[in-house]
């Protein structure tokens, strides 16, 4: 297995470690389905099924999450079809990480969100003046901000709940790690660990996947998953510096306040 797989099939498939970027993805939308929900959960938009153009909507946009520059993705976003774990009860938890929704929803979307960098307290020092300890300093500091792919998906009837119920589940069957594969990058996790969810929405479940094997240590990735309604929230953070630096990071929580703002 080449070093740091696990990381590498993610970042192949969710943020690329060079471009730390994914491409806008949209479902095909369907009819509408406003649902029987009454009461308070009436009046919430992502109480009925959403269509695409209403997904597009609500997802964030530019100036919603401070310190963030938030854009269209590039660099796609997979195709259901190509990301494949090696058990088939890892599924959705590679999904997860790859920015793709669990279970089957009628529409989607995805945004991007990237922290900006600090305002350096010191003039940069020239590459040669390095030497190679410090030019991997430079290149972590450099790196060490959130990258946070966000992607809206509706469904229709019961589905989010449903979706969300077997990531649940895969989180819990792939305790001891799991393979996957997507467009033929293959890596592994060694381990897969529930974390405490944000609180947002209505129900949620988040986790991490590490690369305990690498030879550059532990290499973690962060995923939340949140139900509004019909429509599920998947967050999946990536932050290259604090994994060079070996720094603790979350899933962007100024990203998770500002989505669940536009979800209410």
């Amino acid at each position: 297995m080449k070093r740091s797989s696990g990381v590498r099939l993610c970042a192949t498939a969710a943020v690329s470690v060079l471009s730390l970027a994914l491409v806008t993805g949209c479902g095909d939308a369907k009819p509408d389905d406003p649902g029987t929900a009454s009461g308070k959960d009436a009046a919430k938009p992502a109480a009925k099924t959403l269509g695409a153009a209403e997904l597009r909507k609500l997802i964030i946009a530019k100036g919603d999450v401070p310190g963030h520059e938030v854009g269209p993705v590039e660099g796609g976003v997979p195709d259901r079809s190509k990301v494949k774990a090696g058990n088939a009860e890892c599924e959705p938890v590679l999904e997860a990480f790859t920015g793709i929704a669990p279970g089957a929803p009628v529409a989607h979307t995805s945004r991007m969100a990237t922290q900006e960098k600090k305002t350096p307290t010191a003039e940069p020092s020239s590459p040669e003046d390095l030497t190679e300890g410090a030019l991997k300093d430079e290149f972590t500091k450099a790196m060490d901000l959130d990258v946070t792919v966000v992607t809206l998906a509706s469904y229709e009837g019961d589905g989010a709940e449903r979706g969300l119920a077997s990531l649940q589940d895969a989180v819990k069957a792939c305790t001891g790690g799991f393979s996957g594969e997507q467009d033929g990058e293959k890596g592994k996790f060694t381990k897969v660990a529930a974390e405490k969810p944000s609180g947002t929405g209505d129900a949620s479940v988040a986790f991490t996947a590490t690369d305990e094997d690498s030879e550059d240590g532990a290499l973690p990735l962060h995923s939340e998953v949140v139900r509004h309604g019909r429509t599920l929230a998947v967050y999946t953070t990536v932050n290259i510096g604090a994994m060079m630096g070996k720094k603790p990071y979350t899933v962007s929580a100024p990203v998770v306040k500002a989505q669940a703002a536009k979800l209410k």
